[in-house]
């Protein structure tokens, strides 16, 4: 069955008009199993997390780790080291542009869980996350903070309304669009899983905005959660599943509109949240099992700000002297004999090669939040 139809705009051009959700679904068992199965596995996420020592500490890094996932998938070339490196003061090759998109992704992500606590989720909590991501980056033009009133397309580079792949409904049937969205946003009659893949799907039909809304996209699959309360910690993302499966992740979508086919959609969709529940508990359990060792083996020392200090690679496996010695109550000299007694016991390693400004890594924390993503097909 259909999805939606398409629609002449003013322009002559025929563009998609999604139908409102929720569609008709097919509660076959190949989508009850997939949803059991991530359920289950979000469930133990959300069980487990909440009894992690440090989950307000890990929370920093699986963040950063999401932001660079999704905007790699828009085309920036930064990597979480870059991003962790930059952060901690150490110099890093990959251009301003770049960086200032990540770090625009996770001031939106931030800013969304902070405002969820006084407002719900809705369009004007999504214009105001646009406008923390696209303000003073590559796609600035793009009104940040504003639903277009012009149309889009989505096709390859340089194509044209003429021969793009995907026309999102015109302007003069965005807001009506919108505002179904918004209602489904606040319905409570699906499992919220199934929901949130329907609504996913929908946002990117709707294209509201004129460009960033494959960040947005995402998300909203992660504030959706926080605000049902699913997850105790946003410890779930689905940007490193959807990057590792791009081409699939598109040809769902697709899918979707040209055949109405809801079940494929939501079964990768629910795969995808079963794969990445898996991978974050593995990656903040090892975490935590290093942190626990090298606050076990600090301990031991006379002084106790090597113990302070492991608690910032938690949070950043970089880390500096002068950066350390800007947030910590010790002199630079104090600062600098506690992180040579970490490179001591092998928990950091100089990476930098200099006498001055040096650089030291926690590499076992970085090596493990940079490893790609396991995909299994369940």
């Amino acid at each position: 069955m259909p999805s939606g139809r398409y629609v002449t705009c003013p322009t002559g051009y025929k563009a998609y008009l999604p139908n409102p959700l929720p569609p008709s679904l097919n509660w076959d068992l190949n989508l009850i199993k997939a949803l059991s199965e991530a359920d289950m596995l979000l469930g133990r996420l959300a069980g487990e997390g909440g009894k992690l020592p440090n989950p307000h500490i890990l929370i920093r890094p699986f963040v950063t780790r999401e932001a660079v996932l999704s905007s790699r998938i828009e085309g920036t070339q930064a990597t979480l080291g870059d991003i962790l490196a930059d952060r901690a003061g150490a110099p890093v090759e990959i251009g301003s542009d770049d960086l200032r998109e990540v770090n625009n992704y996770i001031l939106a992500l931030h800013y969304g869980i902070e405002r969820l606590k006084e407002f719900p989720l809705s369009l004007r909590l999504l214009r105001e996350i646009h406008a923390k991501l696209m303000t003073n980056v590559r796609g600035n033009h793009a009104t940040p903070g504003e639903f277009r009133k012009s149309q889009n397309w989505i096709g390859s580079p340089g194509c044209t309304l003429a021969n793009a792949t995907y026309i999102p409904p015109c302007p003069d049937n965005l807001m009506d669009s919108l505002g179904e969205l918004e209602k489904f946003l606040h319905d409570k009659t699906l499992p919220p899983l199934i929901q949130i893949a329907l609504i996913h799907y929908q946002f990117e039909a709707i294209h509201p905005f004129l460009d960033g809304n494959g960040r947005v996209g995402r998300l909203l699959i992660t504030l959706f959660l926080v605000e049902r309360g699913i997850l105790p910690t946003p410890l779930l993302y689905l940007s490193a599943f959807f990057e590792a499966t791009r081409q699939e992740y598109y040809d769902k979508l697709f899918a979707i509109t040209k055949n109405g086919d809801w079940n494929d959609w939501i079964i990768y969709f629910l795969n995808g949240v079963a794969c990445q529940a898996d991978d974050a508990l593995s990656r903040a359990s090892r975490i935590n099992l290093l942190l626990d060792k090298w606050h076990k083996e600090t301990t031991l020392l006379s002084s106790s700000l090597p113990n302070q200090l492991v608690d910032k690679l938690a949070m950043n496996p970089y880390i500096t002297i002068k950066q350390a010695a800007e947030t910590i109550d010790a002199s630079y000299t104090t600062i600098a004999r506690a992180v040579e007694k970490l490179a001591d016991l092998a928990i950091i390693r100089e990476i930098s090669g200099s006498k001055r400004n040096r650089v030291y890594c926690a590499e076992a924390i970085l090596k493990i939040l940079e490893e790609p993503a396991k995909i299994t097909v369940r």
